[in-house]
């Protein structure tokens, strides 16, 4: 399998490192904003080709696939673009900022019959797994889920500290990982309410908001995001069943009363970022929907958008 990524910077080399495990997987050509920036992530994966040009990779012939990495506002346009070469592609979350541009990349996916999937990597950390594998064998129901998704980031930085050439939100990019992960845990939305704070004076967007959303099952989920948090920086999960409680940490898992759960046997790997990045090259494979398909994870976007209707002015 032979892919092309697009975005060489932060999280673009987490997938990088993630590939790096998968046996018969190869990265052969990367894209980035600036040639030598580029160049240099390149000579450090053993990449052949930089480019700045999303077209130069796709017109190559030694690439099967191609995994997007770009910032939010290229993601559907970028995908549609991949499609119509005839490359599967994953597109990193959120799938578009937009539900119009959503249902464009679904539709273009359709008619190409190719793999489209995109990065919701909760569906894939072991964490969440375990506690997905239980539910879908009858052993325990989602009551509540309390979810806090915070970062202190009042400049435009990326994960590593460095500028960001995009702006970041916490609607359409971060709540997306939480709407989708209720969904997918506890049943399709029925119900969905949200407020903000204040918008940033230079960089145009809320720094604080809070959703709730609620299942068809009757589940509850409350959501609290802020990007003015000076203290621990992630997303915490904590899980209210009818048959116990857990408190999700990335690829860490423990129950309410903070005992490790041993995730080892949940998958071949502890990163979601590379289980994620298996499930792709293996829908290719076998030539099947993957998790997290484009089709699978609209219904999000489609309660994105409501809720970005409830905050407008």
């Amino acid at each position: 399998m032979r892919i092309a990524l697009a975005g060489a910077g932060a999280f673009g080399e987490k997938h990088l490192d993630g590939i790096r495990q998968i046996d018969g997987a190869e990265v052969v050509s990367l894209v980035g904003r600036r040639l030598e920036p580029t160049q240099a992530v390149a000579a450090k994966y053993g990449i052949g080709h930089a480019t700045t040009d999303l077209a130069d990779s796709l017109a190559r012939d030694d690439v099967d696939a191609v995994i997007l990495c770009t910032p939010t506002q290229m993601h559907a346009e970028q995908a549609i673009q991949c499609l119509a070469a005839g490359k599967h592609v994953q597109v990193e979350i959120p799938l578009a900022d937009s539900l119009a541009d959503a249902e464009a990349v679904l539709a273009k996916q359709q008619e190409t019959g190719l793999v489209a999937m995109v990065g919701h990597t909760r569906r894939f950390n072991p964490s969440h797994q375990y506690l997905n594998d239980r539910i879908v064998a009858g052993q325990l129901s989602v009551q509540q889920m309390d979810v806090q998704t915070y970062f202190f980031r009042r400049k435009n930085m990326n994960a590593k500290g460095e500028p960001r050439s995009w702006t970041d939100h916490l609607l359409w990019h971060h709540a997306a990982h939480t709407v989708d992960l209720f969904a997918y845990q506890a049943g399709p939305i029925v119900q969905a309410n949200a407020v903000q704070g204040p918008l940033h004076p230079e960089l145009g967007i809320a720094m604080d908001m809070s959703i709730q959303l609620k299942a068809e099952s009757g589940a509850i989920c409350t959501l609290s995001l802020s990007f003015n948090n000076d203290g621990p920086l992630g997303t915490f999960f904590r899980y209210i069943c009818d048959n116990g409680t857990w408190i999700a940490r990335y690829d860490d898992l423990v129950t309410g009363k903070e005992e490790p759960i041993d995730l080892s046997g949940v998958a071949v790997s502890t990163n979601g970022i590379e289980l994620q990045d298996r499930e792709f090259i293996a829908a290719i494979r076998e030539g099947r929907e993957p998790n997290a398909s484009v089709a699978q994870v609209l219904p999000c976007y489609r309660v994105l958008h409501g809720l970005e209707a409830q905050l407008q002015p």
